[in-house]
Order: structure tokens, then sequence, then C-alpha cells
């Protein structure tokens, strides 16, 4: 079983910064992808970002030049640098990892005040 642990969200005004971190219980080695969705209230769950055991990465239209998602595989841990916040960013953010299925984390609440 798979055991990924976000942190880093919380409160912050509009135009601020976050980082989320994701840490796994295994090696990323093992996955074939990393990523972050998001939820809203109210809204379906939304792909973010994720990268690639290879390092490729792809953003959703609405964080392109604002969110940056890298990985550090020394500490199985990846990351979600969060810049320029919009209030339209609020969500809870679920990290995920596919390796022949998908786990999830249990979520972080990003809140992005005016």
């Amino acid at each position: 079983q798979v055991q990924l642990v976000e942190s880093g969200g919380g409160l912050v005004q509009a135009g601020g910064s976050l980082r989320l971190s994701c840490a796994a219980s295994r090696s990323m080695f093992s996955f074939n992808v990393m990523g972050w969705h998001r939820q809203a209230p109210g809204k379906e769950r939304e792909l973010v970002a994720f990268v690639t055991s290879d390092g490729r990465t792809n953003y959703a239209d609405s964080v392109k030049g604002r969110f940056t998602i890298s990985g550090d595989f020394a500490s199985n841990t990846v990351f979600l640098e969060m810049a320029s916040l919009k209030q339209e960013d609020t969500a809870v953010y679920y990290c995920w990892a596919d390796s022949f299925r998908i786990y999830w984390g249990q979520g972080t609440q990003v809140t992005v005040s005016s």
C-alpha cells in the first residue's frame, strides 16, 4: 500500500505564494507519473499538473506560468510551487501517483483571500 502525505496548504492573500509537498512512502522511481488535482467547493476535481518519471511536466491552462511541479527523488517528495495566487485557486489540493493504479493523498486546503 502506498501512502501519500500532503502538506503546505493554508491561507494566503491574492498574489501570494505557497509550496505544497507530497511525500510518498516508497521510491518515486516506482511511479510512472505523479501529480496534483484540486477540487473547489461545488466543482469537480480537476487536474492541476503532473510530472512523469522521465521528467516531463504538464499543466492546466489556468495555472501555466504560475505553478511549477517538481520532484525530489532523494526524499520521494513531489512539490507544487504556486505563485501569483488567485481567489479561484482556492480548493482542496490532492496529490496522486500512478503505478498501475492511482493512489491519492488525503488532500490539503488552500485558501486564497482577496
